[in-house]
């Protein structure tokens, strides 16, 4: 398997943390050198290890922003 390469562009903020000391984030990252995306995952707290995410598209963010401005949570 290839080597996965990622480099967080910016770290946009945490939306909350486990008791082991991961947390789950929101960040740009840049995934192999391509363009960065959004992406939100649980990250451990020296960002060497990574959960499972989701990476969208700066156009998918507005969307999934939209979609939620528009929820009574």
């Amino acid at each position: 398997m290839a080597e996965l390469k990622y480099e967080i562009v910016k770290n946009i903020g945490v939306i909350g943390e486990s008791p082991k000391g991961w947390k789950k984030e929101v960040n740009l990252v840049s995934w192999n050198g391509r363009e960065p995306k959004y992406d939100i995952r649980d990250w451990a707290p020296d960002h060497e290890k990574m959960g499972k995410g989701i990476t969208l598209s700066s156009e998918e963010m507005a969307t999934l922003k939209s979609l939620l401005d528009n929820q009574e949570l």
